[in-house]
């Protein structure tokens, strides 16, 4: 074979390439070749995917990239157009020198010459050309450029430039022939160029995609990149159809005129050789204290938290910790400890709060004593085997949780420590998963939405599903897609599509520590709206490489409750601070409440579906929070019944051996952590601890053969492994074959107990604050999703149903924060608008504060920032609270405060603790505003009058006053508080109403929202539901047929809803689609993955036409004939909907008068009812509308 493809973009040159690595890799293969290069834009995404996919089928791999490259400077910036703002080059590493140079030259033209894309330069590729061979590449070549513009001697410079970087027979000139005509011009300069320099020439195809069959696919592709239709003229295209990847054969009828430059392609490919290591670990050094080396240290440092965890117990433990020492050691891990132990102490010795652990480290006693995990493995029976196993050549991975807002802190001191040379961010990929992929090729191929939107729905969300595999278990899918042509079509070119990259992002918490500069092992990249250095190799890829990587997570839950002891601790005294990390963890009021599903804002249980498992578990201990953590997960759901019933049914578990009860004793007879296998391999078999953890992977990754091997060992045991097997060990045959299926139906879905664990505890801490400080811990919860507003709603819905008041912002209470409001008990008997779940602090004088309600914080207040919270509270600390409101506009700095700030804070009612109503002050801020900073203009040009020498009183009296024009109506408070705080938070204007909505709705919008259970609605997609509540927001927008549609936002007291109003409808009812107009929608609803439902509108009915029934009282019916004419005269002056019934006492008969006699029961006729009949004669029946 003579040929080899030099030029070759895979599915990493993003959205641009369509080759996936594996499938071009088996096409290499098929065609008989033996080797092959990957060559993507601008990045080396891909090159160890591909360089492990081409090993295994016994290609040999060629690593490049097809390079940018500056017209002058990488550092330059000079908004260049078109194909002068950089030039394409292709580089191959020829050996591990090259390879090595090759991921600093993207490196840097990532970090140092990003500008569009990122560039290299010509004195980059002198300074690491040493081991690369260079291609001219494409017509956007510099070489080819030049040609393709008939300045040849240009060309010919810049090809000699190349060729003195890379040296003689290092650089090619390269021949295309996509069947463009400036390709066959260019070609005849590039044979003339060869001719006269004596430059060597090379034949390439430059791949885009596997097929000729692919370049619809790839076409549709490009679309998607750009954002453009298949049908739009103006677009980026790759006309012809021959960027696939052709055959030897193929190629040669191309270039009958220069086989020499295709023979010349499997030359290069046999001198390039690079050899990747992995599993070599790339460890940096810890710094250890003078007389001490790394391991001296940490046996140290061990040895004295050990006696720290376990007072005079610690030598019980002693000869584990010795042991986990020893296997750390052993397997090279020292420093990894010393560093992890590190960050950790900085982090809790700056007041950054940590987690208690996280993933299979918390059953390690080492870590334990380290203090980087906080939870006891000892009583909770963990397993440092499940971490670190001698007989599993893995790095350790300690993840660690921080608070959400000061995990930057850690990160930062981690750079400061090892440099940020060497401390470097994770990338990770998008993809273009099953259902997104047909929404994207459908809107490119201009399809109806409704009709992509039902297809793609036909796929069912499973977690790995595909379109192939929605195929087969989708009988309606399948039909269409033979049956529809459009829709073969677009699913056909969807499956070409689909799991290709779509985009980068920055991996949230995955950090590389590198003994080296990290470019020295991977290669860098950086994004173009970013500043952050990115490894372009994904975590997984990192970890096989040898290098730390570590996961600096951020918990939200650890800031609520750092926040939420903080606002404790304010009110007690030194001796009586609250340590969460000592509170009582056998609390029969905490595991009531829980077992209540009172868990809104637990941490792991205030989902809907977690809240219904733990009202049926009804948990007693930790361990039943740590099972229910564990088996609350798809897979494991299907066991929780049995759980359920082995704990409310002790007598009725039943063992299979007397050797299963001490391992499965605390699950109630049932397997439900990895620990639990590995015991039980282990101590009914005789595994050694590294083996148990081995058969433990097989089980949970469902490696047939693997298992079946290990059913032999368990059962009749293995000399070779040193395993006795459980008919050794007196356990029947029969019996351990039965408990092996059992594991293995278990184990595929048992979970990490360590992690389980440790999230139990930060659930149950969560848990705790709520049952004895509700006030402090929900305040701390609202500060923590302030910025996620149906989070927010959420909450405040939840305090409303604890009995906790949300009372309005306050200058002189308040702080930036939410902010629990206490009194002294004699103060709060005196108080209006008091909370129903009061609850009560002590101080330090032994006083009884009172709580009265939870504060809205001013930092959260649109326009409000923290600085001018700080200059707030700073002035009412120096002098005192504000008096009026002209008071605070005199004494607060014009620069800090504005009007938009006064707005701002009057609406939110951060001003009612001064005198005046809302109105009032709305109405004189602005003339108040204006005499201050004239007063301070005059002050400042020395200007005084004689105002300026009356005395206090008199300047009192000169000061601008309130104007007195009363209070707005209630529904404009709530409109203004709502304007600028995102919430309702002195009532609800749908609170009136709330019977009526129960009475009405199917649904709510909490229904409509993604769960954090399954990652989508709680709604099924196509059913019909009612909503109720008030249309907070319209957009309108014209169709492709010109015809107007509508988005409403449907806030109801829980949250909101986005719904669908299409043409038809809204002609229709466009003159009831008002702004804050309270109305009942019935619809369909219409779901997309991971995202919130949607209802399609069918009806809408305003509250004011839910039809009622007006029921009038008469003590008989000869009252009633009596006054029957004068009724009839008041009811005949209104018409509507709404029917009347006669109730005649005596007789106990009721009359419904005839349709002709219905009414529209208004306030002013209710009223006029009233005073004819009297109010006790009167009633109101609203009826439902029909479900």
């Amino acid at each position: 074979m003579a040929f080899t493809h030099l030029h070759v973009h895979t599915e990493y040159s993003l959205l641009d390439g369509a080759a996936k690595i594996q499938e071009l890799v088996t096409r290499i293969k098929e065609l008989g070749m033996d080797s092959c290069a990957i060559t993507d834009h601008g990045v080396m995404y891909g090159v160890i995917d591909f360089y492990r996919a081409c090993l295994k089928e016994g290609i040999n791999p060629i690593l490049g990239c097809e390079v940018y490259v500056a017209p002058n400077s990488r550092f330059d910036r000079e908004n260049r157009m078109g194909d002068e703002r950089y030039y394409h080059l292709v580089l191959l590493a020829e050996n591990n020198k090259g390879y090595q140079n090759l991921m600093k030259i993207v490196s840097k033209s990532f970090t140092e010459g990003f500008y569009y894309k990122p560039r290299v330069d010509y004195e980059l590729l002198q300074t690491y050309h040493e081991g690369i061979i260079a291609l001219s590449a494409c017509l956007a070549g510099e070489v080819a450029n030049y040609l393709s513009k008939g300045l040849y001697e240009k060309g010919k410079q810049a090809a000699l430039k190349y060729q003195a970087i890379f040296g003689e027979g290092n650089y090619f000139l390269e021949l295309q022939d996509h069947g463009i005509g400036s390709q066959k011009i260019v070609n005849q300069s590039l044979i003339r160029l060869h001719k006269e320099t004596n430059i060597p020439l090379v034949a390439t195809n430059d791949t885009h995609y596997i097929f000729a069959a692919d370049a619809d696919a790839h076409d549709i592709l490009l679309c998607i990149q750009t954002q453009k239709l298949l049908s739009d003229e103006d677009r980026m295209r790759y006309d012809g159809g021959q960027y696939y990847v052709k055959s030897e054969e193929e190629m040669k009828e191309l270039f009958p005129y220069a086989l020499e430059a295709i023979e010349n392609t499997h030359k290069i490919a046999e001198r390039c050789h690079v050899e990747i290591v992995f599993g070599e670990y790339k460890l940096p050094r810890f710094d250890v204290p003078l007389g001490y080396n790394a391991w001296e240290y940490l046996q140290k440092l061990c040895k004295e938290g050990l006696v720290k965890r376990y007072g005079e117990r610690a030598k019980e433990y002693k000869e584990r910790l010795e042991y986990e020492l020893n296997t750390i050691h052993s397997m090279g891990f020292v420093d990894y400890f010393l560093i992890v132990w590190d960050f950790i102490k900085y982090a809790k010795d700056h007041g950054i709060s940590v987690g208690p652990g996280r993933g299979s480290a918390a059953g390690s006693i080492v870590a334990y004593s380290l203090a980087i995990t906080d939870i006891d493995p000892i009583q909770y029976n963990l397993l440092f085997e499940r971490f670190l196993n001698p007989e599993r050549l893995t790095m350790p991975d300690i993840d660690i949780d921080f608070c959400y807002e000061r995990r930057q802190e850690v990160i930062d001191y981690v750079v400061r420590k090892y440099g940020k040379e060497r401390v470097v961010q994770i990338v990770t990929f998008g993809t273009m998963a099953a259902r997104a992929v047909i929404r994207d090729v459908g809107r490119v191929m201009a399809l109806p939405y409704s009709y992509v939107d039902s297809i793609a729905k036909m796929i069912p969300q499973e977690l790995g599903i595909t379109i192939e595999k929605a195929l087969k278990i989708n009988p309606e899918f399948k039909q269409i897609y033979e049956n529809d042509e459009s829709a073969n079509h677009l699913i056909t070119m969807s499956m070409r599509l689909e799991g290709l990259p779509r985009h980068t992002s920055m991996h949230a918490a995955g950090v590389v520590i590198s003994k080296e500069n990290v470019e020295e092992y991977v290669p860098l990249s950086k994004s173009n709206s970013e500043d952050a250095v990115t490894t372009q190799f994904t975590m997984t890829t990192l970890e096989e490489l040898g290098l730390l990587k570590m996961d600096f997570l951020g918990l939200r839950t650890l800031t609520v409750i750092t926040d939420a002891v903080d606002l404790i601790n304010r009110q007690l005294s030194e001796g009586q601070k609250l340590d969460i990390h000592k509170v009582d963890e056998k609390d029969p009021k905490v595991f009531a409440m829980i077992g209540a599903a009172k868990t809104d804002g637990v941490f792991q249980l205030e989902s809907a579906g977690m809240k219904s498992f733990m009202k049926d578990l009804k948990p007693e201990s930790m361990e039943d929070i740590i099972a229910g953590i564990s088996l609350y997960r798809p897979g494991p759901m299907d066991f929780i019944p049995r759980y359920i019933q082995g704990k409310n049914y002790p007598e009725k578990i039943i063992y299979e051996c007397k050797e299963l009860e001490p391992i499965l004793a605390s699950t109630y007879g049932c397997i439900v952590y990895q620990e639990q296998v590995m015991q039980i391999v282990r101590d009914l078999a005789g595994y050694s601890y590294g083996r148990s953890d081995l058969v433990r992977r097989a089980m949970s990754k469902k490696k047939a053969s693997v298992m079946e091997k290990e059913r032999k060992s368990f059962v009749y045991g293995s000399e070779e492994e040193n395993v006795d097997g459980c008919v050794k060990r007196g356990i029947p045959e029969d019996i351990a074959n039965k408990i092996y299926d059992e594991m293995i139906d278990f184990a595929k879905y048992a979970f990490n107990k360590s992690h389980a664990a440790a999230y139990a505890i930060v659930a149950y801490q969560t848990a705790w604050l709520k049952c004895h400080y509700p006030f402090e811990f929900m305040a701390a919860l609202l500060t923590s999703v302030v910025d996620h507003p149906a989070k927010t709603i959420e909450y405040i819905y939840s305090c409303r149903q604890m009995g906790i008041s949300i009372l309005p912002p306050d200058i002189n209470e308040g702080e930036g924060i939410f902010l629990p409001v206490y009194h002294k008990k004699e103060e709060k008997d005196n108080k209006e608008n008091t909370s129903k779940g009061n609850s009560s602090i002590e101080n330090d004088k032994g006083k009884e504060k009172v709580c009265l309600g939870i504060r809205y914080g001013m930092a959260s207040i649109k326009g409000i920032g923290k600085p001018i919270v700080q200059e707030i509270i700073k002035e009412r600390k120096a002098n005192g609270p504000f008096t009026s409101l002209y008071d605070f506009i005199n004494r607060m700095k014009t620069g800090d405060i504005n009007k938009r700030v006064l707005d701002a804070l009057i609406k939110s009612g951060a001003m009612d603790c001064v005198a005046g109503t809302r109105k009032e002050k709305m109405e004189s801020y602005a003339a108040m505003l204006d005499a201050v900073i004239k007063q301070r203009k005059e002050e400042m040009e020395g200007q005084l009058s004689l105002f300026d020498f009356a005395p206090p009183e008199e300047k009192a009296k000169a000061q601008i006053q309130l104007v007195k024009t009363g209070e707005y109506e209630k529904e404009q408070l709530l409109s203004f508080e709502k304007e600028v705080t995102g919430f309702y938070l002195s009532g609800h204007p749908l609170e009136e109403q709330q019977e009526m909505l129960k009475k009405n709705i199917t649904k709510t919008t909490l229904d409509f929202a993604v769960s954090e259970d399954t990652g989508n609605a709680l709604v099924e997609d196509g059913e019909i539901e009612i909503i109720g509540g008030m249309i907070i927001e319209k957009t309108t927008k014209l169709t492709r047929t010109n015809s107007m549609m509508a988005f409403l936002t449907i806030e109801d007291l829980a949250g909101t809803v986005e719904v669908l109003v299409f043409p038809r409808d809204y002609e229709k009812l466009r003159e009831k689609l008002i702004e804050e107009n309270k109305v009942f929608i019935k619809g369909k609803v219409t779901v997309e993955e991971e995202k919130p439902a949607k209802l399609i509108l069918q009806e809408l009915i305003p509250f004011d036409e839910i039809p009622k029934e007006l029921w009038v009282q008469y003590s008989s019916i000869e009252e009633y004939r009596a006054k029957e004419q004068e009724l009839f005269k008041l009811l005949s002056i209104s018409d509507g909907n709404d029917r009347v019934v006669i109730y005649c006492q005596k007789e106990k008969k009721r009359k419904l008068l005839p349709r002709s006699c219905n009414i529209h029961l208004s306030s002013r006729l209710l009223d006029e009812l009233f005073h004819l009949c009297g109010k006790e004669n009167i009633a109101v029946i609203e009826k439902s509308i029909e479900k």
